[in-house]
Parts: structure tokens; C-alpha cells; sequence
């Protein structure tokens, strides 16, 4: 049975590859630009789709991978297919059709370390957390310097460290937020992440909840203030260590209490916050 499609020539595997590399490298505008070069010889072509997700994926634009992944199905890699799709699916918060995908990926590719994270977060979510922890434990078995045990920390300890980051901020900051609790909570809520469009990832750290200081005024209506959320299994799998996760919980901390201060993202880069 002949292909169902032209198949990629050696020369623009090898620019394929270099596309994959640029990836690995964080060189995301020049993955675009070479990547653009290949779609406009080959529109349209399903292993260039799956690259083409790929790069969306790092740019944060997870719809567009979903959209790139459209007539993919039948690429030379179907696990790699199907565990793009799912990791897209699973920053939409979709977290059934994302564990669904991930399955199918593994069905293919048993050894996929990267699908076996993906499921074990994806179970988290879906509050399964016996199946969370059995791929969470596959996947350190394959890459255990890609997939390590997360940090793990008392909740006291954790505690003391989100007091801590608190106790650094000026005084007059630490007065506002008398009336704004900060709340440790395990993960973000699906009714958090899809309260905004396009959803929040669900790997974020921290959330801040309500009407900014600066939308705010005396003639408001009384209503629950909102609050800053910062979130616990995020952090310590983020962090590699005590000094990383207090540095990390500091600095999660003092990015949302700047969205209550009515900080955009580019004052938070510039405050070195973002």
C-alpha cells in the first residue's frame, strides 16, 4: 500500500532536525523562522504539522497546536501525535481527552517518559493520585534525571516559607494584605484555570483572585476582596531543593502581590517578577 502522502526528502529531515534542535536550545524565533520555510515548500505536510505543534506548544499557544495537529494523524510518529495533542489539551484543562491522548501515546510507545509525566499530572487533576503516582513512578524508571522524585517539604515548612516572603515585603504592602489571605492550596482548581480565555496552564505557581488595588475605589460595593493563591505540588516540582523552592516561593509571592498592585506582565519582567 503506497503512502498516503509524499514523505519528507533526507535534506528537509535534516532541516527537521535542526528545527528539533533549535527547540531543545530555547532558539524559539529561529524554530519559527526555519520551520515557516519548510511549511510554505511543504503546506500542510503531517510531519511538518507535528513539528509545527511542536513550536506552538513553547510559544504557550496550545490551541494552535491542536490546529497544527489537524490531518497529523497519519505522520511517521502517531505516539509523538498523540502525546502533543494530549500535552495541548492538558493546558486547556481538558484533562480527560489530554489523559485519553497520553494513553493512546502509550500504547504505542510504552517507554514515552514525557507521556507518563504528562498522565501522572493529568491524574492529579482528575483526583486519582494512586494512578498519578504510578506514572509519575514510570517515568522516573525511564528518565530519572528528567523526572525526578519531586522536593518534599512539611506543610509547616512550606508554611514558614510563604511567612517568610511575606515578612520581606515594605510595611505598607504587608498592611494591604490584612484584607487579601494568601492560601496555600495543592493545585489550581479547573474553575480557576478556565475563568480566564484561553485557561491558565495548569502547571502555574501562583494566582492572584479579585479586583486590583488600582481598579478599586471607596464607592465599590462590599464583596469578598479575593485573594493570592500559591500552589503547593507546582513549587516543589519545580525545585530541585530547599534553597530553590524558598527562593521560588519568594518570587511567586512578590509576582502576584504585584497583579494586586495592578502590575501588568511587563512590569513584573522589568521588576524581574515575571
Amino acid at each position: 500500500m503506497s503512502a498516503p502522502y509524499e514523505t519528507l526528502t533526507e535534506i528537509e529531515w535534516d532541516r527537521v532536525n535542526r528545527v528539533w534542535h533549535l527547540l531543545d536550545e530555547g532558539e524559539l524565533d529561529q524554530a519559527r523562522l526555519e520551520l515557516g520555510e519548510l511549511l510554505r515548500a511543504r503546506p500542510g505536510h503531517p510531519d511538518l504539522r507535528i513539528v509545527d505543534a511542536a513550536v506552538a506548544l513553547d510559544e504557550g499557544e496550545p490551541q494552535a497546536a491542536i490546529e497544527a495537529l489537524a490531518g497529523a494523524e497519519r505522520s511517521a510518529d502517531p505516539a509523538l501525535f498523540f502525546h502533543l495533542r494530549a500535552m495541548a489539551l492538558f493546558e486547556l484543562a481538558r484533562f480527560e481527552p489530554a489523559r485519553d491522548d497520553a494513553e493512546r501515546a502509550l500504547a504505542i510507545h510504552p517507554d514515552l517518559a514525557e507521556a507518563h509525566d504528562l498522565l501522572s499530572r493529568a491524574f492529579e487533576h482528575l483526583g486519582e493520585p494512586e494512578r498519578a503516582a504510578q506514572h509519575a513512578a514510570e517515568a522516573r524508571a525511564i528518565d530519572a534525571e528528567a523526572y525526578a522524585e519531586p522536593l518534599e517539604v512539611s506543610d509547616t515548612e512550606f508554611d514558614t516559607l510563604v511567612v517568610e516572603s511575606l515578612a520581606e515585603l515594605p510595611a505598607e504592602i504587608r498592611r494591604r494584605l490584612e484584607e487579601w489571605p494568601v492560601v496555600v492550596e495543592p493545585l489550581p482548581s479547573r474553575e480557576m484555570l478556565t475563568a480566564e480565555q484561553p485557561p491558565l496552564s495548569p502547571d502555574l505557581l501562583g494566582l492572584f483572585v479579585g479586583a486590583d488595588l488600582m481598579r478599586r475605589s471607596h464607592a465599590d460595593t462590599p464583596t469578598s476582596p479575593g485573594a493570592i493563591y500559591l500552589f503547593r505540588r507546582n513549587l516543589l516540582r519545580s525545585c530541585a531543593d530547599r534553597d530553590e523552592l524558598k527562593r521560588e516561593v519568594r518570587i511567586t509571592v512578590q509576582h502576584e502581590v504585584g497583579h494586586l498592585l495592578g502590575l501588568d506582565e511587563d512590569d513584573l519582567e522589568r521588576w524581574g517578577l515575571a
